[in-house]
């Protein structure tokens, strides 16, 4: 129990610190990654409805997009917040629940980089996708077992809220041409703020259910929160 209670702290003490450097330099990558997520979400959802992948950018402003071909444009527009969310509250989880902290990140890296060789095409977002790797990368590999472990969960934490952020920065205070909501809007008639609040209360229980499943993580005793090295 009181190290269930410990967990919990640890997840308010990284809300507490996400929130205390919001606007710094020290959030700028992790934002961005969840802008990487949002746009692969929506190719992933494209590709998913019958469509393809054309390309993606990540811009420095902390914007994106994603261009493809086919699939459906319903489900393709909702799946970038929700999606985006979904995998930041996966690598949440899973660090916390798992002792399987380095494959995690290899796993990011992994896909980071297929990204990059396969659909980013900006200079900006190519330089950012791979550095972000390659910074992972050598995390999993030189950081001990229970740091790497810390600095997947700030990075879930820290995505999730960027999520929740964002949605009701730029879909519920104000409205935004051309945004997803705005998308959804011209295809169903159903108004943009209408899908923002939708988006919002998803994400809100999305969030909270990562944070109960992650809250609630099986105590690891020192042993279980070590790792063998596998390289020389």
């Amino acid at each position: 129990m009181k190290e269930r209670g410990a967990q919990v702290a640890l997840l308010v003490v990284m809300v507490g610190v996400s929130v205390y450097l919001w606007n710094t330099l020290l959030l700028y990558p992790i934002k961005l990654f969840v802008v990487l997520l949002h746009e692969l979400s929506h190719g992933l959802a494209a590709v998913a409805t019958g469509g393809e992948i054309v390309s993606i950018e990540v811009s420095e402003r902390i914007g994106g997009v994603c261009k493809y071909r086919g699939g459906n444009p319903l489900v393709v527009a909702s799946a970038g917040y929700l999606g985006s969310l979904f995998w930041g509250g996966l690598i949440l989880v899973a660090a916390a629940r798992t002792r399987a902290s380095r494959g995690i990140a290899l796993t990011v890296v992994l896909v980071m980089m297929i990204a990059t060789v396969l659909w980013i095409r900006n200079t900006f977002g190519v330089y950012y996708t791979a550095g972000f790797a390659i910074v992972l990368l050598l995390m999993s590999r030189y950081l001990p077992q229970w740091m790497l472990r810390l600095v997947l969960q700030f990075l879930g934490t820290a995505s999730c809220l960027y999520v929740l952020v964002d949605i009701y920065e730029d879909l519920i205070v104000v409205y935004q041409e051309g945004s997803d909501a705005d998308v959804l809007m011209s295809l169903t008639e159903i108004p943009a703020v209408l899908w923002g609040i939708l988006w919002g209360a998803l994400a809100s229980a999305m969030l909270g259910y990562s944070f109960y499943l992650a809250g609630t993580a099986k105590p690891r005793s020192a042993a279980e929160n070590s790792e063998p090295d596998s390289g020389a």
